[in-house]
C-alpha cells in the first residue's frame, strides 16, 4: 500500500513497494527493503561515480556541518564556495573559464544558463536575441526552463510549458542547424548541447561539434555544454567539452559534482562572457537558498580531491575499454541485442524482439525488471537499457553486470512483468 513518499517518475501501481525502498548502499551495492542487496549498474542517477560511502567525502561534509551549518552565496559569499569554484575552474582548464556560479540541480542551472545567455546579449546590445536551441531527444531537467529545453517529449504541453522561445533540431544533422542559424541566426542566444544525449547516449560526432564551433564564431551564440551527466570522467575525460577542438562559453555540471552526496550544481562561465558583466558593472539575478553552500562546497573539494587520488579518470578509460569488449561480444552473441551507443562509461544497449523488431519502448520496463530480478539496477534507455558503471568498478563487477544483464535478457516474457517494471523510459 502507497505511504506519505511520492517517489518520481515511478507509476502508483509501484508506489510503497518495499523491492523499490532502498535502505543503504556501499561501494556498488544497494541494499532495498525487501532484503535484497542489488549491484548498482547505473551510479545512482548517474551521479555517484566512485561509488557509495567515500569516507573522505563524508568527512568533510560533516566537518563543514560543524564548522558552517549554513552560509550562503546570495548577497554575501564564503571560503568554502571561494575555494570550490578555483578548484572547479582549474579542473575544467583556467585558460578559458573565470568564474563560477552555484545552483542545485542541472535542470535549474539550464534555467540559469537560459537567462545568463539572454542577459549577456543584452548587454552586447542584442536585446532581441531570445532564442535558446536544443537538440531533439535531449534531456536538461524538468523545471520550467529545462523542461522547455528538453528534447525529449515527456508531457510538456500537458504542463504549458512554454516553449515559443526554444528551438530543437536534430542531433548529429548538420544542415538542419545551419539552415535554422541561416534563417534565424540573429535571434540566437545560446546552443545548449550534451556531449552525449540523455536517455539513448548518443553522442555528438566531432563534425558535428566543428560545425556548432564554426556556426557560434559566424552568428555569435553562445555555446553551451550541458555536462550534467558527462562531467567528471564518466566518458574518458575529466569533461567530455575538453576533447573538443574550442571550448565552450558556459559548462554545466552538476551529477557527480558531489559524487552524488548533495544537491549542488555548478554553471563555468568563460572569461569574456563574465568580463561583459563586471564592465557594465551589471547584477546578473539569479539566486538559489542552498546554492554555494559550506557543506556541498566542501563536497564539491572532497570529490574533486577523491578523483586525483583514485586516479579516476585513468580508471574510467580502463574500465571504458573493457566495456567496449563487453558489449562487442554481447552484440556478437545475444540474439536480442542489436548494437550499443554511447561513450566511455555511459552506454545504452539496443535491442529486439524474440522476432528480430526493435523492441517497443513499452517493452523496455519488463526487461529493466528483469535484469534486476537478475541481481542489478538499470534503467530504461531507447529502445533497451542503460549501463552506467561507477568509475571505480572491477573487471568482476563489470562481469557480474553483463551476467545479469543477459539473465534478464534470457529471462520467460512473464518474469520481469508487473509493477517492478513501470518504471518510465525517460526517467533521466
Amino acid at each position: 500500500m502507497a505511504g506519505a513518499l511520492w517517489p518520481a517518475l515511478l507509476e502508483p501501481a509501484a508506489h510503497g513497494m518495499d523491492e523499490l525502498c532502498a535502505v543503504s548502499a556501499e561501494g556498488v551495492r544497494v541494499r532495498f527493503l525487501d532484503g535484497r542487496e542489488l549491484l548498482c549498474g547505473t551510479s545512482g542517477l548517474w551521479n555517484a561515480n566512485l561509488g557509495y560511502g567515500n569516507k573522505a567525502i563524508a568527512l568533510a561534509s560533516s566537518a563543514a556541518l560543524h564548522d558552517a551549518s549554513y552560509l550562503s552565496v546570495f548577497r554575501f559569499e564564503n571560503t568554502y564556495a571561494r575555494q570550490a569554484a578555483e578548484n572547479l575552474i582549474q579542473a575544467a582548464g583556467a585558460g578559458n573559464f573565470g568564474r563560477v556560479v552555484f545552483s542545485t540541480s542541472g535542470g535549474a542551472a539550464n534555467d540559469l544558463v537560459m537567462k545568463l545567455a539572454r542577459h549577456y546579449q543584452a548587454l552586447r546590445g542584442y536585446g532581441t536575441r531570445k532564442l535558446v536551441v536544443g537538440l531533439r531527444d535531449s534531456y536538461h531537467g524538468l523545471t520550467f526552463g529545462g523542461f522547455a529545453l528538453t528534447g525529449e517529449n515527456l508531457g510538456q504541453s500537458v504542463y504549458a510549458v512554454d516553449q515559443r522561445l526554444v528551438r530543437h533540431v536534430r542531433p548529429n544533422e548538420a544542415e538542419e542547424i545551419r539552415r535554422l542559424t541561416e534563417r534565424q541566426g540573429q535571434q540566437i542566444a545560446a546552443v545548449v548541447v550534451e556531449p552525449v544525449l540523455g536517455t539513448g547516449a548518443v553522442p555528438l560526432t566531432p563534425a558535428y561539434v566543428r560545425t556548432l564551433l564554426e556556426l557560434r564564431a559566424r552568428h555569435g551564440f553562445l555555446l553551451v555544454a550541458d555536462e550534467v551527466a558527462t562531467g567528471f570522467g564518466r566518458t574518458g575525460s575529466f569533461f567530455a567539452s575538453q576533447l573538443w577542438p574550442a571550448p565552450p562559453d558556459l559548462l554545466i555540471t552538476s551529477k557527480g559534482l558531489t559524487n552524488g552526496t548533495s544537491a549542488a550544481a555548478a554553471v563555468l562561465v568563460s572569461q569574456p562572457v563574465a568580463a561583459a558583466f563586471d564592465a557594465a558593472g551589471e547584477v546578473f539575478f539569479h539566486g538559489e537558498t542552498q546554492a554555494g553552500t559550506p557543506v556541498t562546497c566542501a563536497a564539491i573539494l572532497a570529490t574533486l580531491a577523491e578523483m586525483r587520488r583514485l586516479d579516476a579518470v585513468a580508471s574510467a578509460q580502463r574500465l571504458s575499454a573493457r566495456l567496449d569488449e563487453a558489449l562487442a561480444d554481447l552484440v556478437a552473441t545475444h540474439p536480442r541485442v542489436i548494437g550499443t551507443t554511447g561513450a566511455g562509461c555511459f552506454r545504452s544497449i539496443r535491442l529486439c524482439t524474440p522476432t528480430g523488431e526493435l523492441l517497443p519502448q513499452h517493452e523496455v520496463p519488463r526487461v529493466v525488471a528483469a535484469i534486476r530480478r537478475a541481481g542489478a539496477i538499470v534503467h530504461p534507455s531507447v529502445q533497451g537499457v542503460q549501463i552506467l558503471p561507477a568509475l571505480t568498478y572491477t573487471a568482476d563487477e563489470l562481469a557480474e553486470l553483463l551476467d545479469c544483464v543477459r539473465a534478464g535478457l534470457d529471462a520467460p516474457a512473464g518474469v520481469g512483468s508487473g509493477a517492478v517494471g513501470t518504471m518510465q523510459a525517460g526517467a533521466l
